[in-house]
């Protein structure tokens, strides 16, 4: 790569003296990420040519920045992020004035960020991971799940043809863990094996690439907060953007990430876009999930046909699709957050986006095979040969 390609990022406590930012030699910007008790709330980029910015400058761009999420924090309905819908009525832009006109943006945010209580024994999540082959990976994401150990009740580590000693080394040594072999190849199958082994009603699944949030767990649980919720997804970010083909997948690809305002996707939602072909993929990474055992019971669990190792991705948006065509709602919580290691190879990137159209276009025949939504098929062969070309083009493969 071109030692202009790189991104530095920068994670930034709103609640603590801001910094100046600086340049970096041999990166081409530097994305700030802006946080307040734990919380992402904007985020703000800057060319290399822009920097330094002092911390006067600093603080005068950071309101507009975070006004649309703390809009959604503070008054909830009318700031909530934006639903990918069609249609002849767009969605009403939220008027941020009365949030800019605050004389204290972040002093009303405390109560509205305050972490949930942890939940009594046996309450707690099941947390699920599968991994095949990625030791140092798996290590990095079980020491990130200790902090969150309150609002955990078990981890599952599900090897998936790994060289089981090694992965037993490393499960030996968290106290909540258990491991548990699938020798059968395939993401939805080892997602499959460890929901049948799970104790608890509330299934968190992450991947062994990620590393999630101190407090990923309490965060992703609290997002339950209504019956008719049977999944929650939430925000991934990127560790690094060092490499061009990292840079292209987050910047260029549009990343994992859905914003940093909350979102629910109900029935009407998914009535509205049916006749278009329901864009589930838009609910979040299966990276960053968690659902309800009750409803695995009710809609059936990740059809093994799908994913990696299968048809290549999308095991975790068809699975959403059931649930909103049985009616039941889907949130989008930005405040549950884990981070994932991209793709640094362009090798990677490229098989990575063909498991991705590959996988895309199995789950759109599935989901037409099941419910005779012919959307899926509208969407199959107009909207996707549409949209990879434009995000091919873009990316100048």
């Amino acid at each position: 790569m071109t030692a202009v390609t790189a991104w530095r990022i920068q994670h930034i406590d709103l609640g603590a003296e801001l910094p100046g930012l600086e340049r970096s030699p041999g990166h081409a910007g530097l994305t700030a990420v802006l946080w307040l008790h734990g919380v992402p709330l904007g985020r703000l980029d800057y060319l290399d040519a822009e920097l330094p910015v002092p911390a006067s400058a600093l603080a005068a761009a950071i309101p507009r920045a975070i006004a649309p999420a703390v809009g959604d924090r503070l008054f909830g309905r009318g700031f909530e992020g934006a639903l990918p819908l069609r249609g002849p009525v767009p969605p009403s832009e939220p008027d941020l004035g009365a949030i800019l006109s605050m004389p204290d943006l972040l002093g009303p945010l405390k109560d509205a960020l305050a972490l949930p209580p942890a939940p009594t024994e046996g309450q707690g999540l099941s947390v699920i991971i599968c991994t095949r082959d990625r030791p140092e990976h798996l290590a990095r994401c079980l020491d990130s799940l200790e902090p969150g150990q309150p609002w955990i009740g078990e981890i599952i580590v599900v090897d998936n043809g790994s060289r089981p000693e090694a992965v037993r080394a490393l499960v030996a040594n968290h106290p909540k863990a258990r491991y548990v072999a699938e020798p059968r190849p395939g993401l939805s199958i080892a997602r499959n094996t460890g929901i049948r082994q799970a104790r608890h009603e509330i299934l968190a699944f992450t991947d062994d690439d990620v590393q999630v949030h101190p407090d990923w767990a309490a965060r992703i649980l609290a997002g339950f907060s209504t019956p008719e919720t049977m999944c929650v997804t939430g925000l991934v970010l990127p560790t690094e953007l060092e490499t061009e083909a990292q840079v292209v997948f987050e910047r260029e690809l549009g990343g994992f990430g859905q914003g940093l305002q909350r979102m629910c996707f109900d029935a009407a939602f998914f009535a509205r876009m049916l006749r278009y072909g329901v864009p589930v993929w838009r609910i979040g990474a299966g990276a960053n999930m968690a659902i309800r055992r009750s409803a695995l019971e009710r809609v059936g669990a990740f059809d093994e046909r799908l994913g990696a190792g299968a048809a290549g991705c999308s095991e975790d948006s068809e699975l959403w699709y059931r649930l909103l065509a049985a009616g039941w709602t889907c949130r989008y919580e930005p405040a549950a957050v884990v981070f994932h290691e991209h793709r640094r190879e362009w090798q990677e990137l490229r098989r990575q986006m063909h498991d991705y159209m590959r996988g895309h276009v199995a789950a759109l025949l599935v989901q037409y095979a099941q419910h005779r939504h012919a959307g899926n098929l509208r969407r199959l062969a107009l909207s996707i040969p549409h949209h990879y070309a434009m995000l091919l083009a873009r990316a100048a493969f």
